[in-house]
């Protein structure tokens, strides 16, 4: 059984796993699937917004897609985030990120 095909799986048993969800999104970008990989960071930080590596993988989709401006809103939400959780090492990386942008 391919990747895929077991993230689909564990998804119907688990739709609202951030984790799931988040790999699913990587496997969409893999596949060329950006739309679908936007909707499913969309879903994980609307619903847990503390689940601090979509904000990076969904601001680095918006830059690859030309939306800097809300892939530089996306890094400043998740640079926030990063802060409260006390997580340096995922601030930094966001902050990297929305340095090369601005």
């Amino acid at each position: 059984m391919d990747r895929l095909q077991r993230l689909r799986e564990m998804l119907a048993q688990q739709p609202t796993d951030s984790f799931l969800n988040h790999a699913m999104a990587l496997e969409e970008i893999k596949l060329g699937n950006e739309a679908a990989a936007r909707a499913l960071f969309e879903s994980i930080l609307q619903r847990d917004p503390q689940y601090i590596g979509s904000y990076y993988h969904l601001g680095k989709l918006l830059e690859r897609q030309g939306d800097e401006t809300a892939a530089i809103e996306v890094f400043e939400r998740g640079m926030e985030v990063a802060k409260k959780l006390g997580d340096q090492h995922a601030l930094n990386e966001l902050r990297g990120a929305y340095d090369n942008l601005i």
